[in-house]
């Protein structure tokens, strides 16, 4: 049986590794991503409550985030 060249199959092997390696990162990725992306739900929950927590103390209205300024809503 015949074989390919030795630089062939390093190269070959060198290919085929890079890309193994670059599926691997991208998956590692997505997971990184699945958990921001819970993270970010997670703190949308949060300010949700404080929210409606600012909301019982003081109405709707609206809240500067510079400065804490209040001022009505006219929506």
């Amino acid at each position: 049986m015949s074989k390919i060249k030795e630089d062939q199959l390093k190269k070959l092997q060198e290919l085929v590794g890079t890309i193994n390696n670059l599926q691997l990162q991208v998956g590692e990725f997505e997971s990184k991503k699945h958990q921001k992306l819970h993270q970010i739900s997670e703190f949308q929950g949060q300010l949700n409550v404080y929210q409606k927590e600012l909301e019982d103390e003081y109405g709707k209205v609206l809240i500067s985030l510079q400065d804490g300024t209040i001022s009505e809503d006219e929506g």
